[in-house]
């Protein structure tokens, strides 16, 4: 039986379907509601595209250390580690909508900082901003799009922020190459100063298009308003009515309250009750649900991908190709290979499932990674350039970013599904913040690790890291798809979960 057609909320009782029949016209408005969101995930995106070409220049034209280097590129993961302890909590009091636009308006000013930065130290200051926008947009976005899509695409709009990730990275790889023709003091603050452009439109967009969520507005007690919106943003409204008895529910409003118009009492979601209930008395589905997602944001990271990403053209030099123009042609090949498998994964995501979709990324990258550890280590061992290993590892940097696109990349979007509806956004912050800290720990050490044991050492060193990956996820990981939101709760803390 498929149960995205069948299932029936648990909650409310009423046979009404998740998905609508055939006769009903499919809304398209939650997909651009969730488009718009995820815009903001080209800012990120772009930030880490850029950076990887933009280093090349800003090394050259300050004058600055390899460990500056480190720490320039590293840094911005430890600022937006502060700006997701914060985003979970500003998401709960402004409301997604909002917090959006504030990460818009961090990126606008990074973006004019960094470029017109007259030093190292000045370059540092604008990341701080840019970092911030890193922290706040991913969690906002994903949770938001948990809350305005319906069950049966829920998982295909999570792949948006990835797509668009992707297409960031791509902008970031093509501006690299578009103004490395500048002189050296112009081209990289071009590069990295051109991003204040989609701020300024991603924030037009959602103030005068996107509305609230409705199970923000449902926290605030503002039922009315929440109810327009589901209307809105459902295929019927049948399922509108449908999705409200079970938000109501979820948050404790009785099923036979009809004050659909005004206010009812505001469900508290600030302070320490929230991390009592997620850390000091967890309920056994709340802890199944932390340990996985602070799990998949810990692999997320520490199989090396930011690594391949902003250290790219290095990893191309260290493989046998020398000449600029073709490290940074390759560099852009891996964002289109990036773009093209989360395309891939979009239409997936709500076919196969989370869970096979991850177990094949995660082994992909364990093989990827073995097997372009070994082609660095033949070349490094070699006194001559060998066509063939240097295909070997262009090939397999590009099968790892591919096999991280189709299923990893998109579950850190996917995995705000999990909590919740009081818990999803301070959750989420948690997940963010152990996604940035090993981010940073991962980009901050890279060419450290790899002049301590070799390049090809350290990438043995993530796959090692993604087979362990590999099994946490048979372990620990359901299936989720096709469920209401506020069943998903449901599958976490259950010893048979594997065979329910």
């Amino acid at each position: 039986m498929d149960r995205r057609k069948d299932e029936i909320s648990p909650t409310s009782g009423l046979q009404i379907p998740l998905i609508n029949p055939h006769n009903h016209k499919t809304n398209h408005f939650p997909f651009l509601c969730s488009l718009i969101a995820s815009m903001a995930s080209i800012l990120v995106g772009y930030d880490i595209g850029v950076m990887s070409g933009a280093a090349i220049f800003i090394k050259e034209d300050f004058k600055i250390s390899d460990v500056q280097v480190e720490v320039l590129v590293g840094i911005i993961n430890l600022y937006s580690i502060l700006a997701a302890a914060a985003a979970g909590r500003t998401s709960d009091r402004i409301g997604r909508r909002y917090t959006i636009v504030l990460a818009a308006g961090f990126f606008f000013v990074g973006a004019i900082l960094m470029g017109f930065a007259p030093n190292y130290a000045f370059l540092m200051f604008g990341r701080f901003f840019a970092g911030a926008g890193i922290g706040y947009a991913p969690l906002a976005a994903s949770v938001y799009t948990a809350e305005i899509s319906s069950a049966s695409s829920r998982g295909s709009l999570f792949t948006l922020q990835e797509v668009l990730i992707n297409l960031g990275i791509l902008l970031g790889y093509v501006s690299n190459y578009a103004f490395s023709k500048l002189p050296v003091h112009l081209g990289w603050r071009f590069m990295l100063g051109i991003g204040l452009v989609p701020s300024v439109f991603l924030a037009a967009l959602v103030i005068l298009v996107m509305p609230e969520s409705p199970r923000w507005l449902i926290m605030q007690g503002r039922v009315g308003e929440a109810k327009q919106v589901l209307i809105k943003t459902s295929d019927s409204i049948e399922e509108s009515l449908h999705r409200l008895v079970d938000i109501k529910n979820a948050v404790g409003i009785p099923p036979t309250c009809e004050n659909d118009i005004g206010h009812v009492p505001k469900l508290s979601i600030h302070g320490s009750g929230i991390w009592k209930e997620l850390f000091l008395h967890p309920t056994p589905a709340v802890r199944h649900i932390i340990i996985t997602v602070v799990g998949l944001h810990f692999f997320l990271e520490a199989t090396g991908t930011d690594a391949v990403l902003l250290y790219s053209p290095r990893i191309f030099e260290k493989a046998g190709i020398t000449s600029p123009d073709e490290k940074l042609l390759a560099t852009v090949g891996v964002g289109l290979t990036k773009t093209v498998f989360v395309l891939i994964a979009t239409v997936l995501f709500d076919r196969i499932g989370r869970r096979p979709l991850v177990l094949a990324s995660i082994g992909g990258q364990a093989i990827s990674l073995m097997v372009l550890g070994t082609g660095l280590t033949i070349m490094e061992k070699s006194e001559e350039r060998m066509r063939w290993a240097v295909g070997m590892c262009v090939a397999t940097v590009l099968s790892d970013v591919a096999f991280y696109s189709i299923g990893m990349g998109p579950m850190g979007f996917v995995s705000s599904e999990y909590f919740p509806l009081k818990l999803r956004a301070q959750g989420m912050s948690v997940g963010v913040m152990v996604n940035r800290l090993v981010g940073a720990i991962v980009t901050m050490t890279f060419l450290s690790l790899y002049s301590a044991i070799t390049i090809g050492g350290a990438f043995f060193l993530y796959a090692a890291v993604a087979l362990l990956a590999l099994v946490f996820f048979y372990v620990v990981l359901p299936e989720t798809y096709g469920m209401n939101l506020e069943s998903v709760e449901g599958v976490f803390g259950n010893l048979n979960w594997k065979s329910s």
